[in-house]
């Protein structure tokens, strides 16, 4: 079957999960956080991924909101910050992630050539809402999905199921992209074709299923999505 949706992971893949604590290290009166921030950034999303993993073992479902702030908490005692105005701007900062460059450009791209596009999140409406509209993409989704029409977060089944539901496709007509390596090997289980976004240049995660296809950025899907 041709391709004839595209749907995308939304934090990391579309939007920099690390703008949020970049930015807030190049701001006045920020300077401690300037050689602090890398690390900051890569916990507070670790622990985030964790968190939303636990959760969906457990049963215990909470909204993408309450996993990234207690993510945001666990980093920043794990950097020595107890500065509770720095937690809200960091908190605010993420509500308006910086989308990768080519992320316009590229949906444009797909939208007329006539395929579907949607994201598929672990995050709550209003966050997914506020990153969206502060990246300037709206218009080129024909919808955004979020767990929280499910109850339980990614890697379950129920999740990507809600791809077919929304747009009446089957599994093979469906590219799903991601840049998180478990996110992209479960949707291969599932049975979309896949592409992984590894910008960073990581070894491939040790599971069933493999992505399809391995791109440096996002900017080559709308020709790949057309070979499919």
């Amino acid at each position: 079957m041709a391709i004839t949706t595209c749907v995308f992971d939304a934090y990391g893949t579309l939007f920099d999960v690390a703008g949020a604590a970049r930015q807030a290290a190049a701001e006045p009166g920020q300077e401690a956080l300037s050689a602090l921030w890398p690390r900051l950034a890569e916990d507070w999303r670790r622990k985030q991924l964790e968190y939303t993993w636990l959760r969906a073992i457990t049963g215990d479902h909470t909204d993408f909101r309450r996993v990234t702030e207690d993510g945001l908490d666990w980093a920043m005692e794990a950097a020595g910050l107890s500065d509770a105005t720095l937690r809200t701007r960091l908190m605010a900062l993420y509500d308006a992630l910086p989308a990768y460059g080519e992320v316009p450009d590229m949906l444009k791209a797909l939208k007329s050539k006539g395929f579907a596009t949607a994201i598929l999140s672990n995050g709550s409406p209003a966050m997914l809402a506020s990153a969206i509209a502060s990246a300037g993409i709206r218009a080129h989704l024909d919808a955004v999905l979020s767990v929280e029409a499910v109850g339980i977060f990614k890697p379950s089944a129920r999740v990507y199921e809600m791809v077919g539901t929304r747009f009446g496709t089957q599994p093979q007509q469906v590219l799903f992209v991601s840049s998180n390596g478990w996110d992209v090997c479960s949707g291969a289980s599932f049975g979309f074709a896949t592409a992984w976004v590894n910008r960073a240049g990581l070894p491939m995660d040790r599971l069933a299923a493999r992505p399809g296809h391995i791109l440096p950025d996002l900017s080559t899907i709308p020709q790949l999505a057309g070979t499919l």
